[in-house]
């Protein structure tokens, strides 16, 4: 058990890693990054537990510290306290926060999400999928609404000018923009390939 688990373990820290320093776990929007790296920190939580959940979700906001230092976007002072924050000459460490405490929540909840959905949802049993689906859509967008919810009230300031925004309607209103086109891809890929993943893994994983 303890060998198996600690491979598993070692595959979805080898494909954070791998999504995270590749083109392929950040995808530049101009102001903010879209990522999947979500993904595997999800199945990981289901598969292996909350607390391995929990480590790789601060794996990830850990390699969200360095990509944002190495290669800064407009709102990369949210995530790296080594980026001055606009208007400012000097970072914050509340970008810490951001960065890796709602990962590590990300990383947490997926467990007891599938077990109380598949629990109190989902009848049949040996169909597991409509409950994984679901586990992906709601962590995922749990992950938007805390990463961007953050941001806005954190740094509200320069987020406003980041976003060339003059009033608060406006800061919320392009944070649910956010929320709902780039936050909603995201949930829903996390969502199908939670669902079509896991069934296997659990299988794999028993033996």
């Amino acid at each position: 058990m303890k060998i198996r688990e600690f491979t598993l373990t070692t595959i979805f820290l080898s494909v954070i890693l791998l999504c995270a320093f590749t083109p392929f776990g950040f995808i530049h929007l101009g102001v903010i990054k879209a990522t999947i790296i979500h993904i595997p920190i999800i199945i990981g939580s289901i598969i292996l537990g909350p607390k391995i959940g929990a480590f790789l979700g601060c794996v990830f906001g850990i390699t969200s510290i360095v990509t944002n230092t190495l290669a800064p976007t407009l709102l990369s002072f949210a995530f790296s306290p080594a980026i001055p924050v606009l208007g400012t000459s000097q970072g914050s460490l509340w970008a810490l926060c951001i960065a890796i405490v709602p990962r590590v929540i990300i990383g947490f909840i997926p467990y007891y999400i599938f077990k109380a959905v598949d629990k109190t949802i989902i009848k049949k049993k040996s169909n597991q999928k409509p409950a994984l689906f679901l586990t992906g859509l709601l962590t995922t967008f749990i992950h938007t609404f805390l990463v961007m919810g953050s941001i806005s009230l954190i740094f509200q300031d320069a987020y406003a000018q980041a976003i060339q925004a003059s009033s608060t309607s406006a800061i919320y209103q392009a944070v649910l923009t956010v929320f709902f086109t780039n936050g909603i891809v995201e949930a829903f890929l996390a969502a199908f390939v939670t669902a079509t993943v896991v069934p296997p893994l659990f299988k794999l994983s028993k033996k």
